[in-house]
């Protein structure tokens, strides 16, 4: 019977020639009886799927932006290199490429390639010092600050 029927109710009904099984008062499978066999097997070969892997949606080469970002381009394949198949590292990259500004993030993503980096915590420690100047008002200790 089909696979997907497993451990569930059915009524079985066995002929002179053939067996029928049916769920629910529907005919779901039916073989024919082999009598002189003992132990003997009918497979159907639509009951038993072969199991397919599912993709979870569009390769990652298709979800990135590379057409105006060469070094993302570069960077994402020393990363698969760098890391076998490397899928959770590139999926990583592309969240930080949403998060953050692009001119910090892909001044980061040189940086990282002209040393090597393939480490995705440092990638995005290089990317907050590049972002950090732009949005934080960093001031010297030194220096007392402004007075209103």
């Amino acid at each position: 019977m089909p696979e997907r029927l497993c451990g569930r109710p059915v009524t079985v009904y066995k002929y002179p020639e053939r067996v029928a099984i049916h769920e629910r008062g529907a005919l779901v499978a039916e073989h024919p009886r082999l009598i002189a066999k003992r132990q003997g097997t009918v497979r159907d070969p639509a009951h038993h799927p072969t199991p397919v892997r599912a993709t979870r949606g569009p390769a990652l080469d298709d979800a990135f932006r590379w057409g105006d970002a060469p070094p993302l381009l570069e960077y994402a394949q020393a990363l698969r290199r760098h890391s076998g198949q490397g899928r959770r590292r590139l999926r990583r990259l592309q969240e930080l490429q949403r998060t953050y500004p692009a001119e910090p993030f892909l001044a980061a993503i040189r940086q990282a390639l002209a040393f090597g980096l393939f480490d995705m915590a440092r990638l995005e420690a290089l990317i907050l010092k590049q972002v950090a100047g732009d949005f934080f008002a960093l001031h010297d200790p030194e220096e007392p600050p402004d007075a209103f």
